[in-house]
């Protein structure tokens, strides 16, 4: 059974949070009630020392007497405070002695610290330690004072240690109300944009390329994602676009032929149109065309799948262009056009032949669409770590809108043009797959009625 993000993201933050906060509330707990014990055995030591200092002043040296009325007074108020005394003179003869003046006090005392202590989970018991009275250098008697050891806690004590116990409980409980509730926005908030996306996901895999995902977040990482399946989607739909019209566009290429075939055909078959040489050349024609369109959709899968070989090695761009300028000049001539050449050496890692293909392509479109008398020029460029050659032409040009669709599977800028002059359409996408196929960029700028101009580059070393 899965859970959704939000979910496991709130029960993890949450986890996590509680976490926290109980050990944070256990060791603050754990170290002010230590640093509360070694207070307490501090004011114990003091309390000693401040009982042996008041005993100190209550013997008189010039008649070597106590105070009986105030070993009393001291005595009682120290029982009342945990403390129960014995008081001897120099000549270990008791002064006073808290036990035999109220041992039932004494008794109710040392039973209500056992308990408290107990209550808190304290051990230990009473101890008795003996101190030495002195008056400058002379002993004057000694004092055996028994308390509740190592320490122990008086009733407002014990009620300080219940009242942060207390509040350590409600700091608990309210931060784990707070972590329940900041736990949940967080999660939401970071399951948002994720739920999202793959809902997004799912219905692109069902075929809706328009849906975007609109969820905001501040994390790089999902922002990314929801970016990628924005521009996933977007991609997917314009090859849908493609495909789509790819499919009706080959249609509509063998569609014309066949029929004008189909029409030739039946008509000698019924006697309508008399059989001769030149109606059966122009059904071989239709054909022919119909044969190379075929061929053109071959090569196109070819160079655009994994099946495109590249037999790639130094060769100079600058040579190929002299090679297909030279190939393509008597055509130029026949159309009355001027074909120059220039530039530099530039050495490329590339395959001779497809390199060819795709110049012998972009020149011949070119010479295609300039009229009579017009200048066609090819250039080579050597470049940091780039081979560069440009077709020029001061043709026809492309209009602004048709550049971004020019090198799509059967687009011509001209959809009305005859297929006889205007080709498949497939070339310029057939060029641009091997370039891309090499590394390298191909590229139009283009006014129109002023001409156009092909680029491309190719990598020296890839």
């Amino acid at each position: 059974m899965f859970k959704s993000l939000r979910s496991q993201l709130s029960v993890s933050i949450l986890a996590l949070l509680l976490v926290m906060i109980v050990l944070m509330s256990v060791f603050a707990n754990w170290f002010i009630n230590r640093e509360f014990e070694y207070y307490v055995q501090r004011q114990e030591e003091a309390r000693s020392e401040a009982i042996i200092s008041d005993l100190t002043t209550q013997y008189n040296g010039m008649t070597r007497s106590w105070d009986a009325d105030f070993l009393h007074t001291i005595g009682m108020y120290s029982l009342y405070g945990g403390y129960i005394l014995k008081v001897y003179n120099a000549d270990g003869i008791i002064q006073w002695d808290a036990e035999n003046h109220d041992m039932t006090l004494c008794g109710k005392i040392m039973d209500e610290i056992t308990y408290r202590m107990e209550k808190a989970k304290k051990s230990g018991s009473f101890q008795s330690h003996t101190y030495d009275i002195t008056q400058g250098q002379t002993k004057v008697g000694s004092v055996a004072i028994s308390y509740y050891a190592p320490f122990f806690f008086s009733e407002n004590d014990h009620q300080f240690i219940d009242a942060l116990n207390t509040v350590f409980i409600v700091i608990g409980i309210v931060a784990g109300i707070l972590a329940v509730v900041l736990g949940g926005l967080l999660a939401k908030r970071i399951a948002r944009p994720v739920t999202e996306t793959a809902e997004a996901a799912k219905q692109v895999a069902r075929g809706d390329y328009d849906i975007r995902v609109s969820a905001e977040s501040h994390s790089q990482e999902l922002s990314d994602l929801v970016a990628s399946i924005n521009h996933l989607a977007g991609a997917l739909g314009e090859q849908e676009i493609l495909r789509k019209r790819l499919t009706t566009d080959v249609a509509h290429e063998l569609r014309t032929p066949l029929t004008a075939v189909t029409l030739y055909l039946e008509a000698m078959i019924e006697g309508l149109w008399e059989v001769t040489p030149e109606r059966l050349k122009g059904c071989h024609e239709e054909l022919i065309r119909m044969s190379s369109l075929v061929a053109d959709i071959q090569q196109l899968a070819t160079v655009e799948g994994d099946n495109l070989q590249l037999h790639k090695t130094k060769i100079d761009l600058l040579e190929i262009v002299k090679a297909v300028g030279g190939n393509l000049s008597a055509q130029a001539q026949a159309k009355g056009q001027t074909l120059a050449i220039s530039g530099e050496e530039t050495m490329v890692e590339a395959d001779r032949e497809r390199i060819q293909q795709v110049l012998v392509n972009l020149v011949s479109n070119a010479m295609k669409y300039t009229p009579q008398n017009g200048h066609i020029r090819i250039e080579t460029e050597d470049n940091v770590g780039y081979g560069i050659v440009r077709v020029k032409d001061d043709g026809v040009g492309i209009a602004e809108e048709d550049l971004p669709l020019i090198f799509e599977r059967f687009y011509r800028t001209d959809q009305s043009r005859d297929r006889r002059t205007g080709g498949t359409g497939i070339g310029l996408t057939i060029a641009k797959s091997i370039v891309i196929a090499h590394g390298g960029t191909i590229s139009v700028e283009s006014k129109l009625g002023e001409g156009s101009c092909f680029t491309i580059s190719i990598p020296k070393d890839v």
